[in-house]
């Protein structure tokens, strides 16, 4: 094949940003150091809170209500593809992606209010959310609270 130096394959930021939102998703460090539980529940929590401080920072950016979309569009497909890959059947795909949605939504609305309302209220979220209430907030480790930041 002839590459000329004008014609360059285009790039699909939104697939590249989603990849690198799966792939924060799935630090290592977060499951085996920091108490999330390494199971359906705590990686869709992680992937919420990844989620969640990325599309605040598209959001901020002016024109990009597309991309948001785009990206929230893809990451419900993830959601759903994965949901199929574990057996689910294709009759209850439909209402798991909607129990998803709202505790996606629900998750990142809480966040998001964390987030504004400073440390405390962050560490409480985390606690609550990401780590399912099985320690205190002020048990937060600091690794989590530095990711963030």
């Amino acid at each position: 094949m002839i590459r000329l130096p004008f014609f360059k394959p285009r790039v699909d930021l939104v697939a590249a940003l989603h990849g690198d939102i799966v792939a924060a998703s799935r630090w290592v460090d977060a499951y085996r150091d920091h108490g999330v539980s390494d199971d359906f529940e705590g990686r869709f929590e992680r992937l919420v809170l990844i989620a969640t401080l990325v599309l605040r920072r598209l959001k901020a950016l002016p024109g990009s209500e597309r991309a948001t979309q785009e990206l929230v569009d893809r990451i419900f497909t993830g959601l759903d593809d994965g949901i199929r890959l574990i057996g689910i059947s294709d009759i209850a795909v439909g209402k798991k992606v909607k129990k998803l949605a709202r505790s996606f939504y629900g998750r990142a609305e809480g966040y998001t209010t964390a987030l504004e309302a400073g440390e405390g209220a962050l560490r409480a979220a985390l606690a609550r959310n990401l780590l399912g209430g099985r320690i205190a907030p002020e048990a937060v480790a600091p690794a989590l609270i530095a990711e963030i930041d």
